[in-house]
């Protein structure tokens, strides 16, 4: 008598507090997004059966809901998140979501945790929209009280201004930190 197969492990899904989602959204192509393996740690399932869903539902994701990252993108996100290459790796370019795709995955993922992720994740892009309006107010005042100082304190409006700057969008190659070793021949 065959043995009946163990119903398949679910995967755990991560913590839904607001950092661990904002943590998460990437800005790429000047969009802010979340890619397919976040999203499916966040829904606690495979990223393979995200996708699938994703697929299934083509009509439901144009290019400005989801869109696959490029081969030069990839490699500059595994350069950055250490994937264990010796089970497989992946085969094909992830797929970032902006906040209309993530919120489009909610009719395509139907379980009770999807409800829960997906109002998490409106709130956390809520949050950057209202950091990012108040980054403009204290910019435009920044501006006023520059004005007001006749150019005296330039250097330190410029130092002020270079910290408020958002951070390169990941397009280009970073520098590499860290030790390397020299080969002596």
């Amino acid at each position: 008598m065959p043995t009946p197969r163990p119903a398949p492990r679910r995967r755990p899904a991560a913590a839904l507090t607001p950092g661990s989602i904002r943590d998460r959204i990437r800005i790429i192509r000047g969009q802010r997004v979340m890619l397919d393996r976040d999203l499916a740690a966040l829904y606690g399932v495979e990223t393979r059966a995200l996708n699938q869903a994703v697929a299934r539902n083509a009509a439901r994701f144009p290019r400005d809901f989801a869109f696959r990252l490029s081969a030069r993108e990839a490699a500059g996100l595994t350069s950055q998140i250490v994937t264990a290459r010796s089970h497989g790796g992946r085969r094909n370019a992830p797929w970032a979501f902006t906040e209309q795709g993530v919120a489009m995955l909610s009719s395509v993922l139907r379980s009770p945790r999807a409800v829960a992720v997906n109002v998490a994740i409106m709130r956390a892009f809520v949050h950057l929209r209202e950091m990012l309006s108040a980054h403009a107010e204290l910019a435009r005042r920044l501006d006023e009280l520059e004005a007001r100082t006749d150019g005296r304190f330039a250097q330190v409006f410029g130092a002020i201004r270079r910290l408020m700057a958002p951070p390169p969008d990941g397009d280009e190659p970073r520098r590499r930190i860290g030790f390397v070793a020299q080969r002596t021949t």
